[in-house]
């Protein structure tokens, strides 16, 4: 008994001070990644081929660096010896072009591109590792680029001038309010017009249901007949869910109820220290099961159509593999946005995930019961850190300028938190051991699989997704057997290429459909075959749905006997802070 005490008392030490330290790491593990970077030392340093590469890319880097300074000193305009990334936005003003400048960012260009050479290709060093040092060295040469510093960026230097400093002014001014307003818990500047109900989450609608995790909302018919089978919506609990009804132009619920469509919404409730103990089960059961249950009872339909988005699609295909395993047949057809099911290929997002950095966001969730809504955020904006950290450091703080808030950058300040044990079993379980994909996760002590899913599957994914990369995504041929998958690749990011209303301009997808005796495709093969459509995919789906739909009926009540409506949408769970 002394023993366990002791083993008890040396684990509540360690977390202890694991917590306290991730307030000074943002989160990430000081030993994980030391443990990295000394294992990619050991073997650059056992590998005297690499370093002769090396060496001569130096050489070479900086004779072109020479001969660029060469011929620009008789022609300023002469092209530049190498070129952004055409993601990289930092360097496009044409003052970049002008000396000094233009020295600058060559430099640090050439620099970038050594660095990368340096940090790839390593013999023996494990591709896992690889991807970790690489992110890591690009994340501190980015801290440093000519662009962040005010005396190494023209545009700051020449507004610098010409206003006589009151650039760097407001910009310490702008600086300032934001760090009080984070202290205090407090939205940034100008998300006070979007307010969740008012200017945002609008369609009317009723909360039908609601438990300790979750309100159920069904919105109000727009139509005079409904398509038979109701819609329920599950969005992912790491994001509030009124980024499907965001504003009246920009509103996926509302566009679906514009066509037709029964619809009903889960909203979750932001977690507490008292909800700790809430696991991916608890989760499973309190949310989509317990909606599907209240649905049908309130609609009369015995069958559903499923969509899911971000982790909320992965949350409903566990669901539809447990209910195909349990013979449950209330699910119509299942779609999912911006989802994915095997984890070994999930991004940058993966060089948070080991056991090291899982231990380590253990012990700072156990400190309080839940992970911080501002430690997820800043786990997702260092994946964009150029476009989410340092173009607002540069804008907001050196030039003094405040970026225009809007309904999508107030939404994204929404922030969320997530309850210890969900969190720890969802890093564990999915990512770390890909059990999902694997065929070990288990719903009520036995395991589910993918391939048992034989409804309809619609599947999107985004082009320029850092959380779920559409190839990771695209994997959901390889594990389910279901007769007709239906994949859509759209633009755009994460959540913009998701929210796609029709109408938005430069937008385009493409979309195939395969069958049960169709073969398999690789994911470079369907892209350069799949035809590709101009506009939004939403219509696309939309005539997916009413095509697995058995025709029109009556609109159903909003809420039951049994269900009766608590408030109007959109609901309290919404706004919990």
């Amino acid at each position: 008994m002394r023993t366990e005490a002791l083993d008890s008392i040396a684990l509540q030490l360690d977390r202890a001070f694991h917590a306290s330290l991730a307030k000074l790491t943002a989160g990430i593990s000081p030993a994980g990644l030391a443990s990295t970077q000394a294992e990619w030392l050991m073997h650059l340093a056992l590998s005297p081929g690499k370093q002769i590469e090396l060496v001569d890319k130096a050489g070479r880097k900086a004779w072109r660096l020479g001969h660029y300074l060469q011929r620009l000193a008789l022609d300023p305009s002469v092209e530049p010896c190498i070129e952004p990334m055409p993601q990289d936005r930092r360097f496009r003003a044409p003052a970049w072009r002008l000396w000094p400048y233009s020295l600058y960012y060559q430099a640090f260009l050439l620099n970038q591109q050594w660095w990368h050479i340096a940090t790839t290709d390593v013999t023996g060093l494990p591709i896992e590792r690889e991807r970790v040092v690489n992110f890591v060295v690009r994340q501190w040469l980015d801290r440093w680029s000519p662009s962040n510093l005010p005396w190494l960026n023209p545009e700051v230097a020449s507004l610098t001038l010409a206003t006589g400093g009151q650039n760097l002014v407001q910009g310490w001014r702008n600086l300032l309010e934001d760090g009080q307003r984070a202290m205090a818990g407090r939205p940034p500047v100008g998300a006070e017009a979007y307010r969740v109900g008012h200017e945002l989450a609008t369609t009317p609608g009723k909360v039908v249901y609601r438990n300790r995790l979750i309100e159920l909302i069904q919105y109000a018919p727009a139509t005079e007949r409904v398509y038979a089978e109701p819609v329920l919506i599950v969005p992912a609990w790491i994001m509030k869910y009124y980024i499907l009804d965001l504003h009246a132009d920009a509103s996926l619920v509302e566009y679906l109820v514009g066509q037709g469509h029964t619809v009903f919404m889960i909203s979750w409730r932001n977690p507490d220290s008292d909800d700790r103990e809430l696991g991916m089960d608890d989760y499973r059961r309190l949310g989509p099961m317990a909606a599907l249950d209240a649905i049908v009872e309130i609609t009369g339909s015995d069958r559903v159509h499923g969509v899911g988005y971000c982790l909320g699609g992965t949350l409903m295909l566990i669901v539809a593999a447990a209910m195909a395993r349990d013979a449950d047949p209330r699910l119509a057809s299942l779609t999912t946005l911006a989802t994915q099911v095997d984890f070994t290929e999930a991004g940058e997002l993966m060089l948070f995930i080991g056991e090291s950095q899982i231990s380590y966001l253990e012990s700072m969730m156990w400190d309080r019961g839940y992970l911080d809504g501002y430690q997820m955020a800043g786990a997702f904006q260092i994946l964009r850190s150029n476009d989410l950290i340092w173009s607002r450091v540069v804008n907001s703080y050196l030039l003094g300028q405040r970026q225009p808030m809007n309904a999508l950058m107030a939404w994204n300040a929404d922030l969320t938190r997530m309850p210890y044990r969900m969190h720890s079993e969802y890093l564990r379980r999915l990512f770390l051991d890909n059990d999902l994909a694997n065929g070990r996760y288990s719903v009520e002590g036995r395991p589910v699989a993918i391939s048992d899913i034989r409804v309809p599957l619609f599947s999107v994914a985004t082009d320029e997704d850092h959380v779920a990369p559409w190839r990771s995504v695209y994997k959901i041929h390889l594990l389910a057997d279901a007769d007709e998958i239906t994949f859509v690749l759209t633009n755009g990011g994460h959540n913009a290429g998701i929210i796609s209303e029709p109408g938005h301009p430069g937008r385009y997808y493409q979309c195939c459909t395969r069958r049960g005796s169709d073969r398999y495709l690789d994911p470079e093969t369907w892209r350069g075959t799949a035809p590709t459509e101009k506009g939004s995919w939403w219509p696309a789906w939309q005539a997916w749905l009413v095509a697995h739909s058995s025709g029109r009926v009556t609109p159903p009540s909003l809420g039951s006997e049994r269900h009766p409506p608590l408030e109007d949408a959109p609901g309290g769970f919404v706004l919990m802070s």
